[in-house]
Order: structure tokens, then sequence, then C-alpha cells
């Protein structure tokens, strides 16, 4: 059965490729924009290639309202958004908080201008777990207090998170659900598509996989005397493609259940705490490559420990992350690999 079309802002991006290909395997129509400056439009044809299917695009930045007003004259027909359109790196966005606040205060302020007037029945929100700050106590539920932001990047999320919840407290004829991912990783099964920043990555699993590869000397993995096991910070890391799956079950419950909230928050993740040594070593022992690695200091913005507790999703979407992080290291090292193979990295 067709379902609707989705505009899927930042889609030729990391986790919003992952999540077309999701859409278009699940029946929805998909329009991406996208203005390239993290991503490569060469993105299109590994969709195409997993999907069978070529998703329509549109280059142009989400913080220009009138070609977001061309895209939704061109496409009347778009019922929801999901928003990746973001800059996304902490310890950039310590550098450079201007650009973080412009790009994803307004991007989000632009679409939720234009939902109501164009009849877009509901906006997944691509949020984070930095919102949680350095929590009390982990694993971290939907319940959890809100933190102040260790980073100008954290605080766009809370602010966008705001934003949304004022917004649709005033009335808006649409509905949102918001997701706090964990932190995503690895790349699709078929190594068709995964993570490729461009530049230096700012990303762990990308650093770890081209300095595997041999592009880069080694890693530095920011501290070893914070209070866990090994002194390394610990995250919650999540499949990207486990990932993508979940905003396929938001956009359903968004469109189609009736019981569904007019906004509804749900973390993304695991359940599990691992900490970056022991992701290092599980990519060491799940590929059989070495990663070159050095301690060095701190880094401004990070927080010590943070992992979900993802059984809100798992109850209320029928969703689940369930890949194991061994997979998830492999697919990594295979879409390195492919990126090799085809002269890119």
């Amino acid at each position: 059965m067709k379902k609707e079309r989705i505009l899927v802002t930042g889609g030729t991006g990391y986790i919003g490729s992952h999540t077309v290909v999701e859409l278009q395997a699940a029946g929805y129509s998909v329009v991406i924009i996208d203005n390239l400056s993290n991503s490569n439009v060469e993105v299109l044809d590994g969709i195409e290639r997993i999907s069978g299917i070529r998703p329509d695009f549109v280059q142009a930045d989400c913080t220009d309202i009138n070609a977001l007003k061309d895209l939704f004259a061109k496409y009347p027909d778009i019922k929801g958004i999901i928003n990746f359109a973001a800059s996304k790196a902490v310890g950039e966005s310590v550098e450079k908080p201007i650009l973080y606040y412009r790009n994803n205060l307004n991007t989000l302020m632009n679409l939720l201008d234009l939902m109501g007037p164009n009849g877009v029945k509901g906006i997944v929100f691509s949020s984070s777990c930095t919102v949680y700050g350095e929590p009390d106590v982990n694993p971290v539920t939907e319940q959890s207090p809100i933190k102040t932001a260790t980073s100008p990047y954290g605080n766009t999320k809370q602010i966008s998170e705001e934003i949304i919840t004022d917004v649709i407290r005033s009335g808006a004829p649409f509905k949102s659900v918001i997701l706090r991912y964990f932190n995503p990783v690895g790349a699709h099964p078929s190594a068709e598509i995964g993570e490729l920043p461009n530049g230096v990555p700012q990303n762990l699993i990308p650093y770890i996989t081209q300095t595997a590869i041999g592009i880069r000397k080694e890693l530095s993995v920011f501290g070893d005397d914070y209070p866990t096991p090994d002194g390394s910070c610990i995250r919650d890391f999540i499949n990207v493609v486990d990932l993508a799956k979940a905003h396929v079950k938001a956009m359903d419950r968004m469109l189609e259940d009736p019981e569904a909230e007019p906004i509804e928050i749900y973390n993304l993740g695991t359940g599990n705490g691992v900490s970056v040594l022991e992701l290092i070593n599980t990519f060491e022992s799940a590929t059989g490559v070495k990663v070159p690695y050095k301690i060095v200091g701190r880094r401004t913005g990070d927080i010590e420990k943070v992992w979900g507790d993802p059984s809100h999703a798992n109850k209320v979407l029928g969703w689940k992350a369930d890949t194991p992080l061994a997979d998830t290291m492999r697919s990594a090292w295979a879409w390195q690999c492919k990126l090799r193979e085809r002269g890119i990295m």
C-alpha cells in the first residue's frame, strides 16, 4: 500500500540516508532537502542501489524559508517531516556557537512555520541524549531532569524541544515526536551507505575506521581519568539501521494512530553503557584490525557517562535496538573498505 509523502531534511546525511531507505521499504514516498554541507549527493545512488527507488532531491538550505516555500509548492502532498538538518559536532559548537544557533534553530522554526499552511500532519524531531547533560542516575528515562547543556550543540537541542512544545501547546494543527538519540554507529549491512563526514571526522567511529585503514595516524581518546571502570567516557552506542527504523515507527504512530498524543518523547538507545576503550576493543576483535590510539586530555563539553532506558519506545512504538555491537563494528569496517575500493577514502 502506497503511504504518504514524507519530507526528510538532511536526508543525504548519515542518519537521514539510512532513514530514507527504511521509509521507502515501509511504503512511504520520500523527498529529501539537503544543502550538502556535510554529505555528498552520491548518497542518492547508494539509497537507490539498496531500495531500488531514487528519492526526489532538492539541494537547498532549510534556513532559507523561500526555498522551503518553493519545495512545498512543488510537493503539496507532504504529510510528515523528519528533521535531520542540523550541525551536530559538540566540539565545533563550542568554537562556533552562532553557526549552531542560526542553523539548528532557524531550520526548525521555518519548518514549523510552514507545516500548518501546507497541511503537514506531523514532524519527527532529531534530538539528543545531550539534553540530559551529566545525569545523576543512569540509565536515563524520558522523565530524567533536563540539565544545563554542556555545549551550544546540546543547547540547540534543548531549545528546539522547547520551541516544538510551545508550538504544539499553542494549538498547532499537527503532532510531533521527539526522538532523543544516544550514539548512532555502524553502516547499512549492504555497505552502500554509511557515515562519510566531509573533512576530519568529528564522530568516533569514522575516526576509528579511518585510523584502522591508515588515513589517520592515530585516534585520540579524550581522557582516561573519568570515574568509570577504565577511565574513558561511557556512551550508549546504537546501530544506525535500528535507529532509522525507529523513525518509521514514529511516523506511523503520528500519522495513523489516533491514540498518539500531540507531542511524544522517546529515548532511542540500547540500554547498555559501553566505554570508548571497550568500543575500540570490540572493533578490533570483531574485525581483526588494530586501531592505533593515544590518550589525550579531556575535551570541553564531553559528558562522563550516559546511557538510556529505551523501554518506553520498546513498549509504545514496538521498537527495539537489537543489532549486536560486534556486527555494528563489522558493518562500519565494511563501509570503510567499500569507500577505499571506490577510491573515495
